[in-house]
């Protein structure tokens, strides 16, 4: 499948636009565009973690449902 992509531009205060630029000549991201895809990656694995540990914590508490049957996810 085709994978499409859309062009996004930022503004950055120009000491984090050193810091991105100083990654990418180290060699540590291809591109610009390689760090912030990086970045939105990190993001969204930041996201899940803190969803699952409120669930988790939730869980401990005892805010949960038994299922009895497959029809009891309804």
């Amino acid at each position: 499948m085709f994978n499409m992509r859309s062009v996004v531009n930022i503004s950055l205060p120009k000491n984090m636009l050193k810091e991105v630029e100083k990654e990418v000549k180290a060699g540590n991201y291809a591109s610009k565009s390689e760090f912030f895809r990086h970045v939105m990656r990190w993001w969204n694995t930041n996201k899940l973690a803190e969803e699952l540990k409120e669930e988790r914590e939730k869980f401990e508490q005892g805010d949960f449902k038994v299922l009895r049957s497959l029809r009891d996810l309804r």
